[in-house]
């Protein structure tokens, strides 16, 4: 792409890190509210139970109380509920019945400081009445499994499918089968969650760390019985979000409420133990699988069915396996497909989106079976692989589950990362370790993915662009940025349609007061949605700069040209004007042209024309001690595309978050519960996230097939490496210990897991 004379696809340094190392940005917990009281809520201890009695008069009694507030006392509707989900399945903002996993929330207790308040907490007395739990999604759809919400009469909370008549794979020369779990993880944001809510006369304003507060305080109107002017919802900066901070929880609701009712500030920040039991987790997907093929290994047929854990109240159950749905084929011609998929409620933590959001489960499935079939055919992964990617030509293509790929080149992508892995040198380096008996087994791992960003209803955002009378710039946006750079590259979009400097720009977003509308950040849209928005702006309002400068200077609008100090008239550097004389003749009738209307600004709801559909493909190399089962990743390489790059800065930043996150999930987290469903990995003592101690430098690279479907012709980047990571990982781990007989080991691989695969196969053949 040539990008010469442009700004655009250039690296460009953060705007927003220089504030940020110097520690001068505010997160919620820095936000000033002067005589605020603290919120500590009382949660249940018990995974499933009856809400028998729940004394709290000693807590009231307790120094310093201002209030403890029960469902009774409160009164509150649940939120809206989530789409495609039954409303009977909602969650109340407080358990007034009966709780439903280990944290729903009994009593809100406040007082004037946080130490206070958690003392007071303690002395809340519920009774709390057990009944039989359910924690795994298959245990959930059991004939004898007990019922979460009994008025429903089942634990299903969404159905999906496709071609549910027709075996695909009856006729098949070969079969693989594989089950397989992608298992529940936390998002573990630096920031914990939290809510600050500052009531002012009728009006309220709620700080909260979130991805999206405009739709939040669209959400929490219904339920507080306010309108859209009473209730404010802002950010402060966020410290990540990695889907877990998308959404209303019912956190929010309740500490507006008790600062309404108080009118005095109200408080809540969780702990990280808390954090790990309320926010919600990711995941969570038990799926079997058949995929056929004929004699030359081209595939004939899949057919998968997928159980999804949505947890205790679904959140987005209903997206995130249709989401796996459309994305099932891969990168694959698959000529015949069955898939089927039901989402239950469980004794748990509600599952909701987490980065990637139902995309990796499909990955993770589709590229272990082509593992394995490359196993069962003898052939080499990279070959299975290449006789059954959809080719360059044909695009745009159109899966057999209705997902309309825009541009991809796969093979180009699989070649150039087995290019610069060097791969048949990896493969002789395996194979001349095991010949001399080595100890440490040396595994190579290949992936090839597609996902889809900005898909359904996340292709439309708000975008504004105005020159003010001093000259200088201000866009609204509303997508909500939370580490990704969205300042930088918004700036750069106006900068090269204005030709003004960066820094001449200001990006407002995630307040509603300042934003009138919009989506958020989620789906990997804030560029491709929110980009195109600002550009379209920005390019409506360099027109209007254009025909008011042609009318002034008595030239042609297609001679006019912009520079950051304004307007002039090309070849003519004596006629100029500045960017602050050009904003404040717009508004003077004298003027500006007649047919003009005032000001130097547009607004738009930009809408796309469609998802667009990344794509790449990762080659893991990993290191397996035989006699321990560690792993170690000893190289991670990535090719992603994301159509047009606009800066490699922040494109390399989020491949390389994407893999680390891809490879947590690969060797390391998981969440998990005791047979009495008290979560046992509440903290970073047991939940094993890795820091980048563990982890290589990975080699990231990327290539650009723009896409036709906005006008920047790009595609999201955010959720790519963690696609493209986790089942590459995976396979090399496998294809490490396959010699030994080993054909599929679940996740996280953790050293025990693979240390007992090895000893059961070692058992098997002494």
């Amino acid at each position: 792409m040539d990008t010469e004379g442009s700004i655009l696809g250039n690296a460009v340094r953060r705007r927003e890190d220089a504030s940020l190392l110097r520690g001068e940005d505010l997160f919620l917990e820095d936000v000033n509210a002067e005589h605020a009281v603290r919120v500590v809520f009382v949660r249940s201890t018990v995974a499933h139970g009856e809400l028998v009695e729940l004394d709290a008069t000693e807590a009231r009694r307790a120094p310093g109380v201002v209030g403890v507030f029960t469902a009774r006392d409160l009164g509150l509707d649940p939120l809206i509920p989530i789409p495609m989900i039954d409303p009977g399945f909602a969650r109340p903002p407080i358990a007034h019945d009966r709780v439903r996993f280990v944290g729903d929330i009994v009593a809100a207790v406040v007082a004037e400081t946080l130490a206070l308040a958690v003392d007071a907490a303690e002395l809340v007395l519920a009774e709390i009445e057990p009944l039989d739990h359910v924690l795994t999604a298959t245990h959930a759809v059991g004939d004898d499994a007990p019922l979460l919400f009994p008025a429903m009469g089942t634990n299903v909370c969404f159905e999906t499918g496709l071609n549910l008549d027709v075996d695909p794979v009856e006729d098949a020369h070969q079969v693989v089968s594989l089950d397989m779990t992608s298992q529940r993880l936390a998002g573990v944001p630096m920031e914990p969650n939290g809510a600050l809510a500052v009531p002012d006369g009728n009006r309220i304003t709620l700080w909260i760390p979130s991805q999206n507060p405009i739709v939040v305080r669209d959400l929490l109107l219904e339920p507080l019985g306010l309108t859209r002017d009473e209730l404010r919802v802002t950010t402060s900066t966020v410290g990540g979000g990695f889907g877990s901070k998308a959404g209303a929880y019912v956190e929010f609701l309740l500490v507006t409420e008790i600062a309404r009712r108080l009118n005095r500030p109200a408080r809540w920040t969780p702990s990280r133990g808390e954090d790990m039991v309320a926010l919600n987790q990711g995941r969570g997907y038990t799926m079997s699988a058949r995929l056929g093929f004929d004699s030359q290994g081209v595939i004939t047929g899949l057919d998968v069915v997928a159980l999804a854990d949505a947890g205790s109240y679904p959140g987005l159950a209903g997206l995130l396996t249709t989401f796996t749905q459309h994305m099932i084929q891969g990168v694959y011609g698959i000529p015949r497909l069955r898939y089927q998929a039901r989402a239950v409620v469980t004794n748990t933590t509600t599952i909701a989106a987490y980065r990637g959001a139902g995309r990796p489960e499909a990955a993770q499935l589709i590229e272990r079976l082509m593992d394995a079939a490359a196993e069962e055919t003898g052939l080499d992964p990279v070959e299975m692989r290449r006789r059954n990617l959809i080719s360059p030509g044909a695009f745009p293509f159109t899966t057999l589950t209705g997902a309309s790929y825009d541009s991809g080149s796969y093979d180009a992508a699989m070649n150039a990362v087995l290019l610069s892995a060097d791969y048949p040198a990896l493969r002789r380096d395996q194979a001349a370790r095991r010949a001399a008996g080595d100890n440490l087994l040396l595994g190579i791992g290949l992936a090839t993915y597609v996902e889809v960003t900005a898909p359904g209803n996340l292709g439309s955002e708000y975008g504004s662009v105005e020159v003010l009378d001093d000259g200088s710039v201000v866009a609204r946006v509303g997508t909500s940025p939370h580490g990704q750079g969205h300042i930088t590259t918004y700036s750069m979009i106006i900068a090269e349609a204005l030709g003004v400097s960066m820094d001449k720009v200001t990006i407002l977003h995630s307040d509603t007061d300042l934003v009138p509308r919009g989506m958020g950040t989620m789906g990997s849209r804030s560029m491709q949605i929110g980009g195109s928005a600002i550009h379209t702006a920005a390019t409506t309002v360099r027109e209007r700069t254009q025909v008011l400068a042609a009318h002034i200077f008595e030239a042609s609008p297609a001679d006019i040209v912009l520079t950051a100090d304004g307007a002039q008239v090309a070849g003519v550097p004596t006629t100029t004007m500045s960017w602050s004389e050009l904003a404040r003749a717009s508004h003077d009738e004298a003027i500006r042209p007649p047919d003009m209307t005032p000001g130097l600004s547009h607004e738009i709801d930009f809408e796309s024309s469609g998802a667009t559909y990344p794509f790449g493909a990762h080659l893991a190399v990993v290191e397996v001690d035989r006699d321990t089962g560690r792993v170690e990743l000893l190289r991670h390489v990535a090719m992603d595309d994301c159509g047009r790059i606009l800066n490699p800065i922040l494109v390399a930043g989020q491949q390389h978050g994407g893999i680390g996150q891809g490879a947590a999930q690969a060797l390391f987290e998981e969440v998990r519960y005791d047979e009495y469903g008290n979560p046992i990995t509440a903290s970073l003592l047991d939940y094993a996230m890795p820091s980048a101690a563990e982890l290589p430098s990975f080699e990231v690279h990327t290539m650009q097939t723009p896409t036709p479907r906005n006008p920047l012709g790009v595609k999201g980047i955010g959720e790519s490496g963690t696609i493209g990571s986790t089942p590459a990982i995976h396979n090399a781990v496998i294809d490490a210990v396959s010699h030994l007989g080993v054909r599929h080991l679940e996740m996280p691989l953790t050293p025990h897991r693979v240390w007992q695969a090895i000893r059961d196969r070692q058992g098997s053949t002494s």
